[in-house]
């Protein structure tokens, strides 16, 4: 079976937007979107105006239209909303999500892919979080509607996803178990999606997409091999240096003198056991350029992921204002990427790059009110009457306390889920306070100098490409898959 050498990385929410993926697809390579808050991104795009109407074009093809004309009756503002209004808002997800939040969250994932795939043969997979579980069974199907072609997750055991992917393809019922917080052994909390009570009706048979894992252990990608409900495809193998969440450092927690974790030998993944498993993996983390990729391919692997090399060419999401001032950094030799342990919600380190006017910034996070309305990185606890309740460390400290939280665990907890959506240029305006970005990169960020040529000031996903496969001639073709049963000797 053949895969592409390159997998686009699916970063934040919206930065790793249909239109990238969709310039990285139509050059031969995965492109991929990110499945994170589809459906509050759809929402918002859409009170903006839809600028190009590219969000009602992809509608108009979604295979229910009913569900797609009820929400651009009731979120679409021609012209967009004025300056000085906040964005109306979807209810937050839980475990027993409204049929009217179901179909929203379909449709968006639909409308993304869509968009990505659009006008190409080339193929395109969408990212998710274990650690975001609760859209990700209705994410998953409206992705799978539009012919998604690869689904990745990390941050979790997504154990149950292949099984999910299998069911989906039939149009079947499908659960998936929630990790909740206090939870006994007996317990099992579980959300169930039934698409027909989405659909109303028959549809074809959907494709079944391929699986990748993210994984930054040998040893999970040995357990999601050997006890997935469904077959895993292949692995990305991500290291400590790439961008977004990290994996824990194994064993106790250690920071350097600048505040960082601290990771070791027990972190490094042992190739020899992934290639062992006879299942295709890409190597992740600093791998944008043409060397680290010889590399990868001469370990045994099927190509490399590569996330911030695209984040911060002109087809990402991220606003031109936060790309240029980045760039900037870079070229001046600025640039600081921070590997911050306390930031997320969700406890995995998070890589947060040092900007002026966002929340990387102590005295604009000082001056956010503390506020969870979004809801995305929520945890789930069982509360005292045995139901699901939810709470987020980054929500005000007494709110958290009050439903079983530690004070201390709020330390530093930044909103993630506000910051993203600022990120890309749709920031909540409330009570006066417009929401601030907060930028995630890897580590290679200060290296992105090697893509933009001399007299430029920004470059193009072709050129990332183009620089990591040495084609040296703009506009040349560019190999667009590897055939692992030669080229990487698996």
């Amino acid at each position: 079976m053949s895969h592409p050498i390159i997998i686009q990385g699916g970063m934040g929410a919206g930065v790793s937007g249909w239109l990238l993926a969709n310039s990285v697809a139509k050059a031969g390579q995965l492109g991929v979107v990110s499945g994170t808050a589809l459906d509050i991104i759809l929402v918002r795009r859409l009170q903006a105006g839809d600028p190009g109407e590219h969000m009602r074009r992809a509608l108009a093809h979604f295979p229910i239209p009913e569900i797609a004309n009820r929400i651009v009756e009731k979120y679409y503002i021609e012209g967009g909303k004025a300056a000085t209004d906040s964005f109306k808002s979807c209810s937050m997800f839980s475990a027993n999500p409204s049929i009217e939040l179901q179909e929203l969250t379909v449709a968006a994932n639909f409308v993304e892919v869509y968009l990505a795939k659009e006008g190409h043969n080339g193929v395109v997979g969408i990212n998710y979080l274990e650690k975001i579980q609760m859209p990700n069974i209705y994410s998953i199907y409206g992705a799978m509607l539009a012919g998604v072609d690869y689904v990745l997750m990390g941050a979790g055991i997504p154990r149950e996803i292949p099984g999910i992917l299998d069911r989906l393809s039939n149009h079947e019922e499908v659960s998936l178990s929630l990790n909740v917080d206090g939870a006994d052994k007996e317990d099992d909390f579980r959300m169930f999606f039934d698409p027909k009570k989405v659909t109303g009706k028959e549809l074809p048979v959907l494709k079944r997409p391929n699986f990748l894992a993210i994984i930054a252990s040998d040893i999970l990608a040995i357990t999601l091999a050997k006890k997935s409900t469904g077959k895993v495809d292949g692995f990305i193998i991500e290291g400590p240096i790439a961008g977004g969440h990290n994996a824990m450092p194994r064993g106790a927690l250690k920071l350097s003198e600048r505040g960082e974790p601290l990771y070791g030998p027990k972190d490094v993944v042992d190739i020899e056991k992934i290639k062992g498993l006879g299942l295709p993996f890409w190597l992740a983390g600093s791998y944008g350029t043409a060397e680290k990729l010889k590399e990868a391919l001469n370990s045994g692997a099927a190509g490399v992921q590569v996330g911030t090399a695209f984040a911060f060419c002109k087809e990402s999401g991220l606003t031109e204002e936060i790309r240029t001032a980045l760039l900037d950094k870079v070229i001046k030799g600025t640039a600081d990427v921070f590997t911050d342990p306390h930031a997320s919600p969700t406890n995995f380190p998070f890589k947060v790059v040092r900007l002026e006017g966002t929340n990387s910034e102590a005295d604009v996070f000082e001056a956010r009110p503390r506020i969870c309305d979004l809801g995305y990185l929520r945890h789930l606890y069982k509360k005292e009457d045995g139901t699901v309740g939810y709470r987020c460390p980054s929500e005000p400290v007494e709110v958290y306390v009050k439903r079983g939280g530690s004070a201390e665990d709020t330390v530093g907890r930044k909103c993630l889920c506000n910051g993203l959506m600022a990120n890309i240029g749709l920031p909540q305006l409330r009570k006066g306070y417009l929401e601030k970005p907060l930028v995630t990169a890897g580590e290679d960020l200060k290296y992105l100098g090697r893509f933009i040529k001399q007299g430029e000031k920004t470059y193009s996903a072709v050129d990332v490409i183009n620089s990591m496969l040495e084609n040296k001639n703009a506009g040349a073709s560019v190999p667009c898959s590897n055939d692992l049963t030669t080229e990487a000797g698996i």
